[in-house]
């Protein structure tokens, strides 16, 4: 089944904006505003990988050389998105933040961070040689 591109930008803004009502409504309800700080984390998360991906080799996948740009684009991609996640946790652990707050936080963040990884996905093309 091809489903068209228009109806997979309208599905994933409709995950985004949901992802975006979680964390705006974890401060507003609770009066507290430091779970925003989430969004940040998550949308520059993917940046360093987009970046050092630029100079990943697409020589041969069967070579010995290591591309040490690249892997740590995803070393730090992968510290931003566990900063992402801890962070509510942590706030919640020492009660600047509430149980639900926290709940609302880390699922809206996730929906957040995984709309952004769906969006790349669908429209990548990979480049020919």
């Amino acid at each position: 089944m091809n489903v068209s591109p228009l109806y997979k930008i309208i599905a994933l803004s409709t995950v985004l904006a949901a992802g975006f009502i979680l964390i705006i409504l974890s401060c507003a309800l609770f009066n507290n505003w430091i779970p925003l700080s989430v969004v940040g984390l998550f949308l520059i998360a993917p940046i360093p990988n987009g970046i050092c991906g630029q100079y990943q080799a697409h020589d041969d996948f069967m070579s010995e050389s290591t591309n040490t740009i690249v892997d740590f684009g995803r070393f730090f991609t992968g510290f931003l998105v566990l900063s992402g996640v801890a962070l509510p946790i942590v706030l919640a652990h020492n009660n600047i933040i509430g149980t639900p707050a926290m709940i609302m936080s880390l699922v809206g963040g996730s929906l957040i961070y995984l709309t952004i990884i769906t969006f790349r996905s669908f429209f990548h093309e990979p480049e020919d040689f």
